[in-house]
């Protein structure tokens, strides 16, 4: 498998770790490739929209012309795990004209609706689909809060969706990267296997 994490700016290294443990757990090899231009995406089985600051994540890969690339990813059916920035680049709504979503996952979202740095917090959260919690790490993170009908809701806390999948795409408003658990990953990339812990 190649994965192909959107490097323009946000957390990488930690997903690419995340991306070859879910792919060794399978028994495959797994090449992560760092995306910061135009011509990369096609050549990906799976893309990453990692976490980061949104507004600036949504520039950069309109300005490279990787934002058309990745919504033929997704209308091809290939997977995408969008965490936290991610989750808000890729929603139909971001709430927030500064952040050109790209409509890949029909929910709204509010930026930051957790709070702020300092209300950051970690919890164990049931994930549908996985045998047993999912240690979840909360930084400044979006709030779903409006999914369409044809959108699964694979976790929430509180009652507030935290993980979704729409199509071919996971979104996460938590950072499953910042884990040694590697099975988010597993969940949006091997989707039709069982999860390996």
């Amino acid at each position: 498998m190649q994965a192909g994490v959107i490097a323009v700016q946000g957390d990488v290294a930690e997903h690419a770790a995340a991306v070859e443990n879910a792919a060794a757990a399978h028994g495959e090899p797994a090449e992560v490739v760092e995306v910061r231009d135009a011509g990369v995406v096609p050549d990906c089985d799976a893309l990453l929209v990692p976490g980061g600051e949104s507004t600036t994540i949504s520039r950069l890969i309109r300005r490279e012309g990787i934002d058309e690339e990745i919504r033929d990813h997704v209308a091809s059916g290939k997977p995408v795990l969008a965490t936290c920035a991610g989750l808000i680049v890729c929603s139909r709504d971001a709430k927030d004209d500064r952040v050109d979503a790209l409509g890949l996952v029909d929910v709204s979202v509010d930026r930051n609706a957790f709070g702020r740095q300092k209300d950051s917090f970690e919890a164990k959260v049931p994930v549908s689909g996985l045998d047993g919690p999912f240690h979840a790490v909360f930084i400044r993170a979006p709030l779903i809060d409006e999914v369409g009908a044809g959108v699964e809701t694979l976790a929430t806390v509180d009652g507030r969706p935290v993980a979704v999948r729409d199509g071919p795409v996971v979104a996460t408003a938590f950072h499953p990267e910042l884990t040694d658990d590697s099975r988010i990953h597993d969940l949006a990339f091997y989707p039709e296997k069982e999860v390996v812990a």
